[in-house]
């Protein structure tokens, strides 16, 4: 846990590996993912590389572990998934794999071929086997009378004679028959009937059923053509159209006995046909299935062996070409647990010359790494996502542990609806391991199953929140008896609409409910005016202790980094203007709330005269006079408050100076000395000026570095002066500006938790109210078809588009008003060789 508080302690290593023994040993740095490798080689183009050859035969079983995944997915069938993780094969099993891949893919793609070429011939066979029976029935349709054909030779014979103007005598028609896509027909019709002058003779049927095209799999609908003409020159012509539709001719016989006899010989055939296909078919379902049981370590094995060459190829060869030579960012605290995995993977290697790990010096940033588990790994990403932490910064997300639910309880307050919210993360929690195992796709499930331990702690603060509200469904729950009681009796009640209460009297039994709200108020008129008052006083006081925390944080940065100016020039001042102005206007709130009650005996402290928080705050930073004078009531709450008001913002005003000059002075002043210190004697009998020159600009660095009290890169020594001075400027407008925009920024806890309240009740009484009021059979039934759409409206808009806005808010306080107290987010990520991450990126990849 010491982690969370601040980024592990990292140290940048060189590592030797004999070049027999690295796979191994990387292989073992891969299953513990401890190790972030630096590229060696960035000059060097990727396909220079050493291990270039084994990355491309490592793509290419890939590509046939996908192309076999394609088709077992498309014969759906299941594939065997144990949630195991198979270690990494030695590099002699690649070939062993490959072998395995090429058999499978040949033997697939053989198979897929023969199967196509069977179901196109069985296509051609169907598609004739409907021309014989349609045309069949072309033909026999004059029954008892004249020969189709004769008819329409005569037909067409009388069409070309009033075209000629003569008389021709008896022609023999030639026609042709095939089948077509339906959708092409009517475009086909129009072609024939303008390109031959309708001179040919169409006739079309449907085919019922739909067909398979051996391509693709797709069903196609078709439909039987045979069109009549005469002469070559319209035979040629109809042909190169039917070739331009991409229809598909047949030969069909003109006498009745041939075409019956095609068609039993095409019947048998397709019998015969039907046989190989089943055959076929199990034979590619049988080697699919054991292709499927083994597929998911398939795709392990050739990720992580890629994985190990890719990671190879970033290392660099010594001289003699027998060792590998890798630079590696590593947790200081996990050395030991390296070493002993490089140990193992030498060891496996059976290599004789064990590995060699050294600490390097570094002026670089060293990545940052905060260990997580998996309930504190969603907090972590809500930090990062703002910015990753500078190194050994301290780290937002423990404490965001607990004022992130809670910020988001304050405007969420609602028993019933926090219920819901913590039903439906526990349901996430308890259900962890089955959910995670179905790896879905969808994005809007992965970021609620991502934060549910987020969701379900939001839940359970919201359930506190709105037990103290006591609002649940926007109403109330009398736990522990109301405090008040009236007095009025039957009559009055019934006469008057509006009636109140007085706590002066005996009203009001003077015992505070236990905790929280009284019940009482949920019915009173006035119940929005109180907790106006209420919720926007414990939203100012929430705001300022939150932004007084950050800036205390920011003290345990300034002391780890021993950044002593930064203490005293930016820490100091920060939480004096802070405390003298809007601490103390905290503070005011609670002696207002202890001091003035309705039955006090002084009549100076009656709820009548408790002075406004907001005007004596306006007034207090204005330096504005107020009149004592103002007969019983007094304008202040204790005696000497105007003069220490005044006291505390002069002593406000003076900090914004302090914080705007004081440390760009003190550099300045340290970088003055640090010039004019003389330069340290030394005994050289050759006297090297060199040498003299080198001490004497040490000691000025040290001297600047001490002065500016900056430590780990919170230094200003490359820095200019009136950049010091700028910057400096911007700090400072930014925090005194920032504290006035954010203390009113934390209002939008009373905002938003008025108004989810006030939404909660309008639903309440235009929605499930109507169900209540009626009585009878008919009343249950409206009940429950009212109750069933007011709870889909509470679910969906104040359970989700709610919680969604005020998850929004408590990230927005979170990293605006809390974060910029402290935290710089200038680092970047430690991102280690680990086999885990690789291959959840790349069956998230493979899914999408």
């Amino acid at each position: 846990m010491g982690s969370l508080f601040r980024s592990e302690e990292m140290t940048l290593c060189q590592l030797f590996l004999q070049s027999e023994a690295a796979y191994a040993c990387v292989s073992e740095l891969g299953e513990l993912g401890l190790v972030q490798f630096r590229d060696l080689n960035p000059d060097v183009n990727a396909f220079q590389r050493k291990f270039v050859n084994e990355v491309r035969r490592c793509d290419e079983m890939e590509r046939k572990l996908r192309y076999l995944e394609k088709e077992i997915k498309k014969d759906g069938i299941p594939m065997l998934d144990t949630g195991e993780s198979p270690e990494a094969p030695q590099p002699r099993e690649m070939i062993d794999l490959e072998a395995t891949f090429e058999k499978l893919e040949n033997e697939l793609r053989e198979v897929n071929q023969n199967a196509e070429a069977l179901k196109r011939n069985f296509l051609e066979l169907t598609e004739l086997k409907h021309i014989l029976r349609k045309t069949q029935v072309f033909f026999d349709e004059q029954e008892g009378g004249m020969h189709t054909t004769e008819s329409m030779t005569r037909a067409l014979i009388t069409d070309e004679s009033r075209t000629a103007g003569k008389t021709m005598g008896p022609v023999q028609l030639g026609f042709v028959a095939g089948v077509i896509l339906r959708e092409r027909l009517p475009a086909f019709e129009r072609m024939l009937w303008r390109a031959c002058r309708g001179n040919v003779f169409l006739r079309q049927a449907m085919i019922e059923s739909a067909l398979e095209d051996p391509s693709n799999g797709d069903k196609v609908y078709k439909s039987v053509f045979i069109i009549f003409f005469q002469g070559d020159q319209l035979k040629t012509r109809v042909k190169k159209i039917c070739e331009g539709f991409r229809a598909t001719l047949y030969p069909c016989p003109e006498a009745p006995t041939d075409r019956r006899e095609m068609a039993m010989g095409v019947m048998t055939r397709i019998e015969d046909l039907n046989t190989v296909l089943g055959q076929t078919q199990d034979h590619r379902h049988r080697v699919l299935v054991a292709a499927a049981k083994n597929l998911k370590n398939w795709f392990v094995k050739v990720r992580k062996i890629k994985a190990i060459y890719h990671t190879l190829n970033l290392f660099n060869l010594d001289v003699t070409q027998k060792c590998l030579i890798a630079e590696c960012w590593v947790p200081l605290l996990d050395i030991e647990t390296i070493q002993i995995a490089l140990r193992r993977g030498t060891e496996r290697s059976g290599s004789s010359v064990p590995p060699i790990l050294n600490r390097m010096e570094t002026f670089e940033d060293p990545p940052t790494y905060n260990r997580t588990n998996k309930f504190t790994n969603a907090f972590q990403a809500l930090i990062n996502a703002y910015g990753v932490a500078s190194y050994r910064e301290m780290n937002p997300a423990p404490y965001t542990i607990i004022t992130f639910p809670f910020l988001f309880a304050v405007m969420f307050g609602d028993l019933g609806h926090g219920a819901i919210m913590a039903l439906f993360g526990l349901w996430m929690v308890l259900k962890e391991k089955p959910l995670a195992a179905k790896k879905t796709d969808n994005e809007i499930w992965n970021i609620f199953f991502g934060g549910r331990y987020i969701i379900f702690l939001m839940g359970v603060f919201s359930m506190y929140t709105g037990f103290v509200y006591n609002d649940i469904f926007s109403k109330s729950l009398n736990v522990f008896g109301s405090s008040w009681s009236i007095n009025y009796n039957t009559s009055t009640v019934m006469s008057n609409k509006a009636l109140q209460l007085n706590p002066a009297s005996q009203d009001y039994s003077g015992i505070p409910y236990p905790i929280g709200l009284d019940p009482v108020w949920q019915v009173a008129e006035n119940k929005i005016i109180f907790l106006n008052a209420y919720k926007m006083k414990i939203s100012i006081i929430f705001g300022v202790i939150h932004m007084l925390f950050g800036v205390f944080v920011g003290l345990f940065n300034h002391r780890y980094f021993k950044n002593k100016l930064a203490i005293y020039c930016e820490f100091i001042p920060q939480v004096i203007f802070l405390v003298f102005l809007f601490f103390y206007m905290t503070v005011m709130m609670f002696m207002k709330w202890t001091k003035y009650s309705a039955d006090s005996e002084d009549e100076k402290f009656t709820a009548g005269c408790a002075p406004s928080i907001l005007i004596t705050f306006i007034n207090m930073v204005l330096f504005k006079s107020v009149d004592h004078d103002t007969g019983v009531c007094s304008p202040f709450m204790f005696a000497g408050q105007q003069g220490l008001q005044k006291f505390l913002v002069i002593i406000a005003l003076l900090c914004v100076p302090w914080m705007l000059l004081a440390k760009p002075i003190m550099i300045m002043r340290s970088r003055k000395e640090a010039a004019h210190q003389p330069m340290a004697p030394y005994s050289n009998e050759n006297g090297d000026a060199e040498t003299g020159l080198n001490q004497q600009n040490a000691t000025q660095d040290g001297a600047v570095q001490q002065g500016a009290g900056g430590g780990a890169g919170h230094g200003h020594d490359n820095e200019e002066m009136s950049e010091i001075f700028i910057h400096q400027g911007i700090h400072t407008i930014e925090y005194v500006l920032g504290s006035v925009s954010h203390t009113a920024s934390y209002l939008r806890l009373w905002a938003l938790s008025l108004a989810h309240a006030q939404l909660a009740e309008v639903l309440w009484n235009m929605v499930l109210k109507n169900g209540l009021q009626q009585g009878g059979w008919i009343g249950g039934i409206a009940l429950w078809a009212i109750f069933g759409f007011w709870a889909v409206l509470t679910v969906g808009i104040l359970v989700l588009m709610e919680g969604l806005s005020a998850f929004l808010h408590t990230l927005r306080l979170h990293w605006v008003e809390f974060q910029s107290k402290f935290y710089a987010g200038l680092g970047y990520a430690f991102t280690p060789f680990s086999f885990e991450v690789i291959l959840d990126t790349s069956s998230s990849s493979t899914e999408e």
